[in-house]
């Protein structure tokens, strides 16, 4: 079979400059793009999320460079990769001179900062400017900017209107930039899934607040898997925003249930009625702040005829298919209880 013909740009640089051929760090192949020997920066890279991109660009055959102000979670990288894959640098990408530093000699770089709470302008914004600038100056091939679904800028939470914010600076600094938007990522080192796994196992009754708000969920490796995609083909992806949610949608109320069900803790589940929850939203220490209520305020799913995992090659993942491998320590007997058809 012939194989497609790759595009004129590659990486953000044209192949051939009149009769000169400039080397691509990317070796095309019939299954996309392999990144042999190209050095990928990805700032928040020793994350839930990082670890899995990691590991995704390092298959490709990049070089991975972790990017993030405590390298102490950082170091789980390293045993993922080959020798001499992975690199390391301390950075904080509110400060321009640390970001600059960071992506020197890079190929691609991908930013995957994300706060939920805290500093969202500095994090969300001032950060994924920094990062669009420094990777624009530095003749960078190919950006990914990672927001979220729910960036808007009339959004009630400050997290929404921050992230939209960042999206609208990297798109001024780094016009082919690839943004993804995913949907609330599920996995088996999330705040997600277990946190509720664990209110389920404990409570004889939970409450749940937002409970009608729907969401997403999207598993961790199918994200990663689409970043080193949208890095691999800047070509196919660039100038481009994609929105991933997972292949089914559920109220908070039904995860909740879903929940109980797999780990064999069927519960009576109560919806908390909005004053009660601004209540709990006030409270210090509480169990939802302010911002992250009004983030609950708006249905967290992909826009319906937005391009999303499918475009970037990659099917997605049901929560049943994956979700029992890390969920069975909720369960009365762990790993020793029969399986449950959730």
């Amino acid at each position: 079979m012939e194989l497609p013909a790759p595009p004129a740009v590659v990486s953000g640089r044209r192949l051939l400059q009149g009769d000169e051929l400039t080397i691509s760090p990317f070796i095309w192949t019939g299954m996309g793009r392999v990144m042999k020997d190209s050095l990928v920066t990805v700032f928040g890279g020793g994350g839930f999320l990082g670890r899995q991109v990691a590991q995704a660009l390092m298959a490709r055959g990049a070089r991975v460079r972790v990017a993030q102000r405590d390298l102490s979670t950082a170091m789980r990288v390293k045993p993922l990769g080959a020798l001499g894959q992975t690199q390391f640098v301390a950075a904080d990408i509110r400060k321009p001179q640390s970001v600059a530093r960071a992506l020197v000699g890079s190929d691609i770089v991908i930013n995957l900062v994300g706060v939920l709470s805290g500093d969202f302008e500095g994090s969300h914004h001032d950060g994924a400017a920094n990062v669009a600038k420094a990777a624009a100056d530095a003749g960078v091939g190919a950006l990914v900017h990672v927001s979220a679904i729910g960036a808007d800028a009339a959004s009630p939470s400050a997290y929404g209107r921050s992230k939209a914010a960042g999206e609208a600076a990297v798109k001024a600094a780094f016009p082919t930039a690839t943004i993804l938007r995913p949907s609330i990522i599920f996995g088996p080192e999330d705040q997600f899934l277990n946190r509720f796994a664990e209110i389920i196992r404990l409570a004889p009754v939970v409450p749940v607040i937002s409970a009608e708000t729907k969401f997403q969920p999207v598993y961790v490796a199918d994200v990663a898997h689409a970043i080193a995609n949208a890095a691999a083909e800047p070509g196919l992806y660039g100038s481009k925003t994609f929105e991933l949610g997972g292949p089914q949608t559920f109220s908070m109320m039904e995860l909740n249930g879903w929940i109980g069900k797999a780990i064999g803790r069927e519960r009576s589940m109560v919806a908390v009625p909005a004053s009660v929850a601004s209540f709990l939203a006030m409270l210090p220490g509480g169990p939802i702040t302010r911002d992250q209520l009004a983030m609950l305020q708006t249905d967290n799913v992909a826009a319906a005829g937005a391009p999303g995992l499918a475009e970037l090659g990659v099917a997605p993942t049901p929560m049943s298919a994956v979700a029992d491998k890390w969920l069975v320590r909720y369960r009365r007997h762990g790993r020793f209880a029969g399986r449950v058809q959730a």
